[in-house]
């Protein structure tokens, strides 16, 4: 694990131990790239002329892909680096004045290396720890639960350079905090029982099954896992694929976690039957970077099912039926969640979106048909082999079969992991885990809906509030302006730039965000709001930039007094505040007189 603090290795060495470990592979760059920053803590241009000079690549491209992910870095970071999620729920729990605490405890800046080089401290979107946080990363290990008193313990580890790895285990304690147990978390998991009943069929016949449960895709799109299967099979090419998303990067959702820690055999048994049904003979699970923790744990899973046979060469003893699991990390990018833009990840390439179509399904990894699904959706799939699909049909809602995981975070007593048949109602929901004097529900993340109390009798399901997992509480007490907020600062973050509209667009829609924050608003800004939005959905490449204007959209629509309050203006008023940009000059002078401040001219001065 990357828990050492430690003179870097030799640059050159740490390359060439990484391309060793890779096969010299170009298509495992971005690994490669992670094991070097993981040795020297950064990715010293010694590294990259090794890799440039033993692979063959352009330098520009192993550059491109090193600055596209934001846990790698191309300038020297602190021995220790410390990341505090920026997610709205991790806020509401008081991060930012821990954030500030802790900068001030090691004399570091935000977003800056100390001046020594030991440590780093900033901001990461999220850690998918929501149920757990404030949390932090230190090192890609996760830090849970922290308080005043914990951010002072690791401000004293770290001035006396104590490793990660000798830390209080405490303080890395990952909780699953499952609270509702139904047809996927209360089935015991016997290693190969779904699979033995997947060989008593025919391929065919388990994608009959798979068609039959009308199982559909657990990442948020919904699409049919059957159908998804039955085009992956029938589709010409040389090799298929199949890969399990883990890149769970929506604030407020963090099942997929709670699974690879406590279902990873269903999750891998599921890619074996996805594997029987298609003929994919190579698979893959692109692990957010996040989740780095996780990887030992799975790589023994691994390991454990190929000695049991259940995955490697002639699977329980079926000649010809040969497939095995390559576990990928990724390296801090969102948008790495669509599956066009993980499959360029997993190809060592920046995490772009392609253009649709062709399909991953027909033209996926390396060109060839790849059926991309989320690690729920695998799970799911051996209920279907072990019960068949009538029975799993008969689960939920005719529209949305089957049960759901749902990540409650916010403001409730029992934040965590709640299962139920699709078509449960978000009221049952905020009474489970105890939520009170709610006002909103934020489901399915920042490109979900906003669902305000009068609205608690509308059902998850995809005929209604169709959602990836994540359901955020607030109460009474929060401003839905500042979600909505936060929100938004995340999709400028986010944005992989590669078309015009999200780059641009997501960065205005945040600095408008902003201009009402700081008392600048007026109708005009509604307005120019309205126009983005509406070039955002129609011009953006991917989901990303058609999503954007989602949150401010739905709290305008349902809680506009929030933005009302901020619309101290009825005609125009400029973002850029003169007296405002020269406060840092008056503090530095020590001036605060009249004379001192830039003011707007008046009846009386004209």
């Amino acid at each position: 694990m990357p828990s050492k603090v430690r003179n870097a290795p030799d640059p050159a060495q740490a390359a060439a131990t990484a391309m060793a470990r890779h096969r010299h592979d170009p298509l495992e760059l971005l690994q490669m790239l992670r094991d070097v920053e993981e040795a020297c803590g950064w990715i010293p241009p010694e590294a990259i002329d090794c890799i440039e000079a033993r692979l063959a690549l352009p330098r520009a491209k192993i550059l491109g892909v090193a600055s596209f992910y934001s846990f790698l870095h191309l300038k020297r970071a602190g021995r220790y680096r410390i990341l505090f999620s920026d997610n709205i729920t991790d806020r509401m729990l008081g991060s930012l004045g821990l954030l500030d605490r802790m900068c001030r405890g090691l004399w570091v800046e935000r977003g800056k290396v100390s001046e020594d080089g030991l440590v780093s401290v900033d901001t990461t979107s999220c850690t998918g720890l929501c149920d757990q946080g404030p949390a932090i990363l230190v090192n890609g290990l996760a830090v849970t639960r922290l308080t005043e008193r914990r951010v002072d313990d690791i401000c004293e580890l770290v001035r006396d350079e104590v490793p990660p790895g000798e830390w209080p285990a405490d303080f890395f304690r990952v909780e699953d905090n499952i609270h509702r147990r139904d047809a996927l978390l209360g089935t015991p998991w016997l290693p190969g029982r779904a699979l033995e009943a997947a060989l008593a069929r025919s391929p065919e016949d388990l994608v009959a099954e798979m068609k039959a449960s009308k199982l559909r895709g657990r990442g948020g799109a919904g699409f049919p896992a059957g159908l998804k299967w039955q085009a992956c099979r029938e589709a010409p090419g040389k090799a298929r694929y199949l890969v399990a998303n883990a890149d769970e990067g929506e604030p407020g959702n963090f099942k997929d976690r709670v699974l690879l820690a406590n279902a990873a055999d269903a999750i891998f048994e599921g890619m074996a039957l996805g594997a029987w049904a298609t003929g994919a003979r190579r698979g893959f699970l692109y692990l957010r970077g996040e989740y780095r923790f996780l990887l030992d744990h799975l790589e023994a899973v691994l390991e454990r099912r190929r000695a049991a046979r259940l995955l490697g060469e002639s699977i329980l003893g079926r000649e010809g039926f040969d497939f095995d699991v390559a576990i990928h990390v990724g390296a801090g990018a969102y948008v790495c969640g669509e599956e066009s833009a993980l499959i360029e990840s997993l190809e060592g390439k920046r995490g772009t979106p392609r253009n649709r179509p062709p399909y991953p399904v027909t033209q996926g990894y390396l060109g060839q048909p790849t059926a991309v699904n989320n690690v729920e959706t695998f799970a799911a799939s051996c209920l279907v082999a072990l019960k068949g699909g009538a029975w799993y049909a008969g689960i939920g809602t005719p529209e949305s079969t089957g049960t759901k995981l749902v990540c409650v975070s916010g403001d409730c007593e029992q934040p965590g992991i709640y299962e139920y048949p699709f078509g449960v109602e978000v009221r049952q929901v905020l009474a489970d885990c105890g939520a009170r004097l709610t006002q909103a529900v934020q489901v399915s993340g920042p490109s979900g809906a906003t669902v305000p109390a009068a609205e608690f009798g509308r059902r998850l399901a995809f005929e209604d509030l169709p959602t990836a997992g994540a359901l955020m509480v607030f109460n009474e007490r929060r401003d839905m302006f500042e979600v909505a907020r936060n929100f938004v600062h995340f999709f400028a973050h986010e944005s992989c730039g590669f078309c015009t509209p999200c780059r641009v667009g997501t960065s205005l829609l945040r600095n408008m965000m902003d201009k009402l924050a700081n008392g600048h608003g007026s109708p005009y800004d509604f307005a120019e709001i309205g126009k983005l939005n509406l070039l955002l959905q129609s011009m953006s490449h991917c989901g990303l930039g058609h999503s954007a204007c989602n949150p401010v959209l739905g709290t305008i629509a349902k809680f506009r007094g929030a933005y009302q309050r901020r619309l101290a203006h009825e005609e125009f008023e400029p973002a850029f505040d003169l007296d405002r940009a020269l406060a840092a000059a008056r503090q530095m002078t020590g001036r605060d007189d009249a004379a001192a401040h830039v003011r707007p001219e008046t009846e009386e001065t004209a």
